[in-house]
């Protein structure tokens, strides 16, 4: 990964985005797509969408991948100026005891950490929490102090940021899905090098945790002909996965296609190829009931958008520490903008009945 892309990558992850904030890490996107685009703009709710002109008789694709992140948000504040989180998107209680967090309050980050009983202290069943027994201590006194600092509505992330276990081996909070915007923006790069006479557009949707609602207005507004969509995958490849649950998929082992449902077969063929032409191997994800993701609400906008999920493999899903390897990353940024670039040869995208 060349330098500036391993830093836009780091500064993604490290920018807080929860669904439904997500404004600080579209701005970082935006900063980076605009000096390769030829044109980058923003909707009323802040999904980010950049263009490459291509021949107008072309087709015309969407790469993209939601920029938002699970999180918290201020629910109430008690007397005593403890804070009571609701959940952003799907988080995780199981793992949010004992933990650093970062509240985005109107003057600034305010620092607080999510309480634990003491093991001494703990009887059994406790290690099972709901969100309505997390609270947040930001070491003040009372309600009053609290609220000088924090307002109801404020949203939160876990305080982790990127943390590089090896080489390629990142970690982190949040990379669902801004690994899967990152590779957007350098799959429309590779389009524009190539010369694409498809019109391809880079998108960064927002509130996909919450039901997919960006990839919904997107649709509409671009009626393309065909949408690719990055987002993270179950890489089972590690102890106690339960690997009967999901689809054997591994880090390391390439891009993962999804095949079935959502999923449109002429795209699934078109990125197998260009996969086998690029010597890039891929996996396969079985996905028979919807992909739980933007494809979902792509494909049956504007009277139906051939859509197909590309997977990043991810281990630790939703919890601060989720892991990717980055040269799946990599080759999934290279296959998704190589088929962008080649679109043409594939077109109409349609299946034959």
């Amino acid at each position: 990964m060349d330098e500036q892309a391993r830093e836009m990558l780091v500064e993604l992850l490290e920018t807080p985005s929860p669904s439904g904030y997500e404004t600080r890490g579209q701005r970082v996107w935006v900063d980076y797509v605009s000096s390769f685009a030829d044109d980058v703009r923003t909707d009323a709710y802040g999904n980010a969408v950049a263009v490459h002109e291509g021949d107008p008789d072309g087709p015309e694709i969407v790469l993209t991948g939601h920029a938002d992140e699970i999180g918290f948000i201020v629910k109430s504040i008690d007397d005593e100026g403890f804070i009571k989180p609701g959940r952003i998107g799907g988080s995780d209680p199981s793992v949010a005891r004992g933990q650093h967090v970062t509240i985005y309050g109107e003057d600034g980050p305010v620092d607080g950490v999510i309480g634990q009983n003491a093991i001494h202290l703990r009887e059994n069943g406790d290690d099972d929490p709901e969100i309505s027994d997390l609270w947040i201590d930001i070491g003040v006194e009372d309600e009053d102090a609290a609220t000088e600092r924090v307002s109801i509505g404020d949203p939160i992330t876990f305080a982790s940021t990127v943390s590089w276990l090896s080489e390629t081996r990142l970690a982190g909070r949040g990379l669902d899905n801004r690994v899967g915007t990152w590779a957007a923006a350098e799959g429309l790069r590779t389009a524009v090098d190539a010369g694409s006479e498809a019109t391809v557009y880079a998108v960064s949707t927002v509130q996909e945790e919450l039901g997919l609602k960006g990839a919904q207005m997107v649709g509409f507004d671009l009626e393309p002909d065909a949408v690719v969509v990055v987002d993270v995958g179950h890489a089972v490849d590690y102890p106690s996965a339960p690997k009967d649950k999901t689809s054997q998929m591994a880090l390391g082992d390439g891009p993962t296609l999804g095949r079935g449902s959502t999923n449109h077969p002429v795209i699934f063929e078109a990125l197998e190829t260009t996969a086998a032409d690029l010597e890039i191997d891929v996996q396969i994800e079985a996905l028979g009931v919807g992909t739980g993701t933007d494809a979902d609400g792509f494909f049956t906008a504007a009277g139906g958008i051939p859509s197909q999920v590309v997977s990043v493999p991810n281990r630790y899903m939703h919890t601060p520490v989720e892991v990717v390897d980055t040269n799946d990353l990599e080759e999934i940024a290279t296959l998704i903008g190589t088929f962008a670039s080649r679109a043409h040869e594939f077109e109409p995208f349609a299946v034959e009945i």
